[in-house]
Parts: structure tokens; sequence; C-alpha cells
């Protein structure tokens, strides 16, 4: 499948679109919580246990990322949503199986093994694409399509309740809803498919300016330089304080006000969690602009330092305070989705656009780590103090006291960020021959 070359005339805002249309569907990840209760109830499983499918999808995310992103450089944007939408959709239907039968087993394999690959692909298929589209906004460009991963869950987490509501929270109900979350997805994705684009050899001015302007550095070389790991730690703490909440929000804000005269129902969580998904989606494209004003180091100070005084507000003043809990909940995410929008555009500044998808896929292997550690932390000291006979906003202080602790990490690696240096740039000759080569193979 070569890469489709956009035709002379073919507008660049054609591309946003496409991108939104998988991104619109893998975003469904960031509501897996609604299925936690009714998957912990109808096969008995702990707080820990339902994250698995979750955690499992976030590690293959970042490892098919990694290793899938010289492959999408090289077999572009159409074939990669393509791969995309028969794992994630192919995933669906697994675990639709494993509830039917009730083996959880095939649950965490079909979603978060088989899906995540296409959590993985999909999230990097359209990024170096829109990067070259758009060279001269790269912050608005990738966060306009990223949002559509953080905003999925906007429209997947009511979605996903009513079907839980209108088919039963046991076992087949559950599979029924994921049957049709596989199919639903599978038709929606392929509208991306079928109308991305790459950028022709020749860009008119109206395309924007030239996508080889600036040093750049390749895959190999960019994950040798200190900058690159800088980055790591950067997105992965930044992740992790995110995820925590988002994975655990529905229970959580349920378990946060239990004890008081006003109980959150479980309509109310939903509705949490949907608020979550959209802060999380106005972040990315509202940071993600907003970097390429102020700059990518500057944006990043905001994430980690003001991210680490809303989990102190939290843990100090949360459950005295639903508004509070709320809105700070609200900026974390924000932050949060803020800065998945806004790294590739930071990668883009440091080695340029060569082969900024695949640094871009070697990058999130921060975020398979942090899919793990932010729920590990989260789930399994809730689990350890509900077993020590605590209860409601106490289940999660030392979390979040962890949470600020790690964002501070972050702070300090953003500020240890350089230019790279200029041995590690690949020669101008040889750029221009690598970029002539693919454009031969897709033409």
């Amino acid at each position: 499948m070569s890469p489709p070359v956009a035709p002379p005339g073919w507008s660049r805002w054609l591309v946003p679109p496409a991108a939104l249309s998988v991104h619109l569907s893998i975003g469904q990840a960031y509501a897996w919580s609604v299925f936690k209760p009714p998957l912990e109830s109808a096969l008995g499983l702990s707080g820990t246990q339902s994250a698995l499918p979750f955690q499992l999808g976030i590690v293959m995310l970042g490892l098919s990322a990694a290793f899938g992103g010289t492959l999408v450089e090289r077999k572009g944007p159409r074939w990669a949503m393509t791969v995309a939408l028969v794992c994630f959709s192919s995933g669906f239907l697994l675990s639709a199986l494993g509830a039917s039968l009730e083996q959880y087993w095939l649950i965490v394999f079909g979603y978060g093994f088989v899906g995540g690959i296409g959590l993985g692909i999909g999230y990097i298929s359209p990024v170096s694409t829109l990067i070259k589209w758009f060279p001269d906004r790269p912050g608005m460009a990738t966060g306009i399509a990223i949002m559509g991963f953080g905003g999925g869950a906007l429209i997947a987490s009511p979605w996903s309740a009513q079907m839980l509501e209108s088919f039963g929270g046991d076992s087949s109900g559950i599979a029924l809803a994921f049957l049709v979350h596989g199919l639903s997805y599978a038709v929606f994705m392929l509208l991306g498919v079928l109308l991305v684009r790459v950028p022709p050899r020749e860009r008119s001015a109206e395309s924007g300016p030239s996508v080889l302007a600036g040093p750049q550095v390749s895959a190999d070389r960019a994950i040798r330089t200190p900058q690159f790991w800088c980055l790591w730690i950067v997105l992965c703490m930044n992740v992790t304080a995110g995820i925590g909440i988002l994975e655990k929000a529905a229970p959580m804000i349920t378990d946060f006000f239990a004890d008081t005269s006003t109980p959150v129902s479980v309509t109310a969580a939903a509705g949490f969690v949907a608020l979550l998904s959209a802060a999380n989606m106005a972040g990315r494209i509202g940071w993600s602009s907003t970097s390429d004003l102020i700059g990518r180091k500057n944006i990043y100070r905001v994430y980690l330092g003001v991210g680490a005084l809303m989990y102190a507000l939290i843990a100090l003043f949360g459950d005295s305070s639903k508004p509070l809990f709320v809105l700070c909940a609200l900026v974390i995410l924000s932050f949060y989705g803020g800065g998945f929008a806004t790294v590739p555009a930071y990668l883009k500044d440091l080695f340029g656009t060569y082969q900024v998808g695949a640094i871009h896929g070697r990058l999130l292997t921060a975020w398979s780590t942090a899919g793990v550690l932010g729920p590990l932390i989260v789930n399994w000291i809730a689990d350890r103090q509900e077993e020590a006979g605590r209860h409601g906003a106490s289940l999660y202080g030392l979390s979040f006291v962890i949470m600020i602790g790690l964002l501070v990490v972050g702070f300090v690696a953003n500020e240890l960020v350089r230019p790279v240096d200029p041995r590690h740039h690949v020669p101008a000759p040889k750029e221009a021959a690598h970029v002539e080569r693919q454009q031969s193979e897709s033409a």
C-alpha cells in the first residue's frame, strides 16, 4: 500500500479530519473506567485486576509505536491507519467473546494486547504527516488531531454507560457493548483511511514553508542524545500523574465523597469521566497551540509545576469541596492532554522533521511505562488502604503525594533540555537523498 500523494490544489486542512477519525476512535481507551465496576461485579475482579486491559493496552501502545515508528514512516499514514483499524476493532471483538464466555484473560488479550497494537500504530499514524503539512504551526496541527484521542472518551463514556444500562451490566451485556464498539469504530476509522494524503514533492506557498528546515537528526542518533531521555522522563512523569486519575476516575470521585451528605451517583461519576475527557481534549489543542507562542520548554514548566500544585490542593482540601476536587482534576487532565499534543512539536524543535515520526514512536515507550506506573500506584495503594480498614479520600492520600514527587522530577528533567549537539545532525545531502527515495517509493 503506497502512501497516497496529494494532487495539485489539495488542501492541507483535510488532513486533520482524517487524523481525528482515527484518534477519536482509539481515544475510547480513556473511557475504560466505565467498564471497571461492571467487570468487577460480573467476574469478581479487584480494582487492580480490572485495570489490566487498560494497562496492557498502554504498554502495547508504547511498544508498537516504538517498534513500528520507522515502518510507519516508510509505509505511510494510510497503511498505518489500516493496521490500526484492524487491530483496534479486532481487540473489541475478542473482548466481546471473552466477556460472553466469562474468560477474563481473553478480554485482557483482546483489548490490551491486540487492541493496544491498534492504539500505538493509530496514535502515531498521522503525526509525522501533520508536521510535514504544517511545519509553520506544528503545535496547533498535532494538537488538532491528538485532541481526538483525548476527546474520544467524551463520546465513549456516556455511550458506553448507556449501552451497559440498556444491555445490562452482566457478562452478556458487557459482551454486547464490546461488540457494538468494535463494529462502530471500524466504520468510523475507515473514513480516515480513505481521506488521508501525504504532501507532494513540490510544496506551494499556500501549503506552508519547506518541511526540512533547520538541523535534522535521525531516529537512531536521537535516542543516543541526553535530550531524548530528558524528554522521556518529562513525558513519563506527566503521563503518570494524569493517568493515575483518569484510569480510576469514576471509582475515585465516588470514594472521595462516599462519606459525605451528597455522595456521587454512578451517572454523575460517568459524567465526571466525560468532563475529564473534555479537559483532556481541550488541553491538547489549547496548550499545544499556546506552545507555538511561548515555547515548548515554558509550556512544560506550566504542566509540571502547576500540576504538582493541583495535586497538593486535592490532597489537602479535595474531600471538603466537590468543585475544588473537580476543578483541580480538570486542570491536571488538561496538562496531561497538552503534554501529549506538545511533545511532537518539542521533538521537531530539537530533532527536525527528518524522522520525527519514528522518534516520536520511540518516545512513547514513556507512555507504556506510565500506563503501568500510574494505575499501579493508585490501585495498589487504594487496595492496601482498603484492606487496612480505611475508606473515602484516605484511600488516595499517599498516591497523590507520590504523584507530586514525580511531577517535580519531570520539572527538573525539562530544565535540563538543551539544543542537540551538531555532531548528531544528519548531513544535508544524505537527508535529501532519503527524502527523495521515500517520495520515489510513494509515486
